[in-house]
């Protein structure tokens, strides 16, 4: 077995934002392996998520976003969001403050409409259904083709317009491109509690 040296447990460290023994351990693992130990160490949070999601998040932070277009002007985009855990200490956190902050700059980028496909109005998706129906009409589709195309075309929509379905907007690599709902669990599998994105607005000036 390939030993496993300090600087690559220190570079996984700040890659993962993990824990000094769980990033020795999934090296270990993986046999120094850094791309297989980080899915190792997304299992683990996840699988803490998925034991802490019936708890109650009745604390966290609210947090903001002014996005300035042009270099001197003024802002012309804002952002505020509410991200919730359990506890105050854990509101206190870098960890939750570091996803709060990437999660502005995410909806600063991609404009999400909806948090979640349950919150599309009905009336949007019969419109859109609409749409799309008369689009494969025109190519000669059959009915019973076209309804099956519908469904696939309004999950497109809805995972282009609901936040948590979105991919994140500022992902650097393939690594970091992952929806903001495995995003979320992911960093409430690091922060060891429920988390959940509670409410986000987006302001941007239009003009008269």
């Amino acid at each position: 077995m390939a030993e496993i040296t300090m600087e690559q447990i220190k570079a996984l460290r700040e890659r993962s934002g993990a824990g000094i023994m769980d990033c020795k351990s999934a090296l270990n693992e993986t046999g120094g392996d850094s791309e297989k130990a980080m899915d190792i160490l997304r299992k683990k949070r996840t699988d803490i998520a998925d034991k802490k999601a019936g708890r109650a998040a009745k604390n966290g932070i609210i947090y903001s976003y002014m996005h300035v277009r042009d270099l001197g002007g003024v802002p012309t985009i804002g952002v505020m969001v509410e991200v919730n855990c359990e506890t105050d200490f854990a509101a206190k956190t870098p960890v939750i403050k570091k996803f709060a902050n990437d999660l502005c700059l995410h909806i600063a980028m991609a404009n999400p409409r909806w948090m979640a496909p349950a919150e599309v109005p009905a009336d949007v998706v019969e419109k859109e259904k609409a749409i799309y129906r008369e689009q494969l009409k025109e190519s000669g589709k059959p009915d019973n083709i076209i309804d099956k195309i519908l469904d696939g075309r309004i999950k497109k929509f809805c995972e282009e317009n609901c936040l948590l379905e979105q991919i994140y907007a500022l992902a650097a690599d393939k690594s970091e491109q992952k929806t903001i709902s495995a995003m979320l669990k992911e960093t409430a599998g690091q922060l060891g509690e429920n988390m959940a994105i509670r409410r986000f607005v987006r302001f941007d000036v239009k003009g008269e």
